[in-house]
């Protein structure tokens, strides 16, 4: 802190002032730009980008292990098919959509 004894020069009392007077200058220029509509409206953009990068991010892991538990029922450790477990499925998919082919035949006659 500054001598405030009755023993300072003028001179050193006015570069203290100057000195205080720079560092109110800088406070208040940086007050301003974090006020300023700009900043405040980047600082709501970056916020929004980074919950939305994170969303991505966790939905991301979530379908990839979604993925692998799916491909590790239809396929084996060796990467070969697993006849047992796909065939159902392609018979019941065939099964579906011939039901949707037929009931939408139904809808036009």
């Amino acid at each position: 802190m500054a001598d405030t004894s009755d023993t300072r020069t003028p001179a050193q009392i006015e570069a203290d002032i100057k000195r205080r007077r720079d560092v109110l200058a800088e406070t208040l220029d940086e007050i301003g730009v974090r006020v300023h509509p700009k900043t405040i409206v980047g600082d709501a953009k970056a916020k929004a980008v980074a919950h939305v990068d994170h969303t991505l991010g966790r939905a991301y892991v979530q379908v990839n292990r979604l993925v692998s538990e799916v491909r590790g029922q239809f396929v084996d450790e060796a990467g070969g098919v697993r006849l047992e477990r796909v065939v159902p499925v392609a018979l019941l998919a065939v099964g579906v959509v011939g039901l949707f082919a037929v009931g939408s035949r139904r809808r036009k006659d």
